[in-house]
């Protein structure tokens, strides 16, 4: 899963610093894709290059369409930005970019995606509103909403590292459940230990068995897991053996 398969798309880039800005930007959070729909701004200009500090690959790289869908055709996931909310066009599926960027992540692995932002003036309009499948709005003062491109790209792509790095770090930490015929052993192990304790017996004991099977199952214990439970079982067994007429 790599910040990679997600690319900036500017849609009508008008200020050639905003191109430079966001290149830096991108390269302070990992991404490299950079996607410019119909752009006035020159990607070349000399202000672009003075912006884009360790970031003047990216400007270089940046691949030119003359239409949103070219920048998008490829692409399994798309949250565009937007500082107006509501109407027809913008009051579904609109959250903030802490809410929104984690949903993007999990795309990441199926293909590209994207992240898309308007021009300066007037941001998107409603025909590519609906080319995505998210809002991500940021919640400005009401006295002034509009952000500067450059800084919307840099709250947004902040947002996607956090994201992206907190899945790593969970997949990262996730043990496999133990092998089945490991799991078996420790069930029959627990059956019996629960047996001497008489917490299973008579006609209950089947569906108590079920029961536990189906809530430790379900967990899908790791080996380190089931070695505890196994563990338990015997301390069980050990003081039954040693107090069994304490428990008649």
């Amino acid at each position: 899963m790599s910040l990679d398969n997600c690319r900036v798309v500017l849609v009508r880039p008008k200020i050639a610093a905003n191109l430079g800005a966001t290149a830096r930007v991108m390269r302070n959070f990992g991404l490299s894709k950079l996607v410019l729909v119909a752009p006035v701004a020159n990607p070349a200009d000399v202000e672009a290059r003075r912006l884009s500090t360790h970031g003047e690959e990216i400007l270089r790289s940046a691949r030119i369409v003359a239409y949103l869908g070219e920048a998008l055709a490829d692409c399994v996931f798309v949250v565009g930005t937007s500082a107006r909310t509501g109407g027809a066009y913008r009051r579904q599926s609109v959250a903030a970019p802490e809410e929104v960027l984690p949903r993007l992540v999990e795309f990441l692995a199926s293909g590209p995606t994207a992240l898309v932002f308007g021009t300066e003036p007037s941001g998107l309009t409603d025909e590519e509103v609906t080319r995505c499948h998210y809002l991500a709005h940021v919640p400005t003062d009401d006295a002034y909403p509009a952000l500067n491109l450059a800084q919307a790209v840099a709250i947004c792509t902040y947002e996607l590292r956090r994201a992206w790095l907190h899945r790593a770090q969970l997949e990262m930490h996730v043990e496999a459940p133990a092998a089945f015929v490991e799991q078996e052993r420790m069930f029959a192990h627990l059956q019996t230990a629960l047996e001497e304790i008489h917490f299973l017996y008579g006609e209950k004991a089947g569906p108590l068995v079920h029961a536990l099977r189906h809530l430790i199952g379900r967990a899908g214990p790791t080996q380190m897991e089931v070695d505890v439970l196994s563990g338990l079982a015997r301390q069980i067994q050990w003081y039954v053996r040693k107090h069994g007429s304490d428990l008649k």
